[in-house]
């Protein structure tokens, strides 16, 4: 056999070797990202699955607080409900717009016991205080002017609305309102109560430390008859007709899904919707 033979069969082999290596990089590749996108399929559909169980959570609460037996309403002081759901675990719990301070009828004092108990020093939360009544207070500005002097001396290119808070969010626009302070507060603030004061009965933790006059002993000792404990008589029939609705959904391999929506409750009349829907949220957020 001629050594140009040898040499022909020689780079033959190293075509087939070099053939059957790409072949295996290209399978091994194909395998990874079928396994891949396989993995994304799952955990796609488990996250659907959790929506969806947190979403009946919030139907399942909306039921609850319309339940035709008054004794079996949930009551709307934060207490955790219980409620399986194809499988899933779901909490859900349910604040009234009532026990929360509302950014457009709170008084000053009670915005600033709110922001004292977030943590701000008093006068701090004094400044705080007057910047919210300033913002959503109503004024005229003449065109062309500056509308406020401390938010331009702040770097800020906008000024108060003056005018009612349009949205919980909008709170973070107010000179002073850090991040972390809003990340604090924003669960405890509401803009569908119209009280000056919070409801003592169904009001969260800082919310609680806000109402003029109350002690931390009266604070605990109203958290501590919440706590799991039997509805109060007549409390179902009393807790406003505005709640939040937190409803979390857990399956067995772990996939967690959180929802938060504030409903209206329209009561039962002709050509009207049960409920209406005022916020929702995926999420934990604020």
């Amino acid at each position: 056999m001629s050594a140009a033979m040898h040499r022909q069969r020689g780079v033959a082999l190293l075509v087939v070797l070099w053939a059957c290596t790409l072949l295996a990089i290209l399978v091994g590749g194909y395998a990874v990202l079928a396994r891949t996108e396989g993995l994304q399929a799952r955990y796609q559909f488990a996250q659907t699955q959790a929506h969806y169980a947190a979403e009946a959570g919030v139907m399942r609460a909306i039921y609850a607080l319309q339940d035709p037996q008054q004794d079996q309403r949930w009551v709307t002081d934060g207490r955790p409900y219980p409620f399986a759901f194809d499988g899933a675990k779901v909490s859900i719990s349910i604040i009234s717009e009532t026990g929360k301070v509302d950014l457009n009828a709170a008084s000053p004092d009670v915005l600033q016991n709110l922001f004292r108990a977030a943590g701000m020093s008093d006068m701090d939360a004094q400044a705080l205080a007057r910047n919210i009544v300033d913002w959503r207070s109503f004024s005229y500005t003449p065109a062309g002017t500056v509308p406020n002097a401390a938010y331009a001396n702040a770097g800020l290119d906008y000024g108060p609305r003056h005018g009612p808070f349009g949205t919980i969010e909008e709170l973070q626009m107010v000179l002073g309102m850090t991040p972390k302070l809003y990340g604090a507060v924003a669960p405890q603030v509401t803009l569908w109560s119209g009280r000056p004061s919070p409801d003592p009965a169904t009001a969260p933790a800082l919310a609680l430390a806000a109402i003029p006059g109350m002690t931390p002993a009266q604070a605990q000792a109203i958290a501590a008859s919440r706590s799991g404990g039997p509805q109060q008589p007549g409390l179902a029939a009393i807790q406003g007709v505005t709640h939040s609705i937190r409803s979390e959904a857990t399956l067995a391999d772990g996939t967690r899904a959180i929802l938060r929506a504030t409903v209206r409750i329209q009561g039962i009349r002709p050509g009207a919707l049960p409920y209406t829907v005022l916020r929702w949220q995926e999420g934990e957020g604020e």
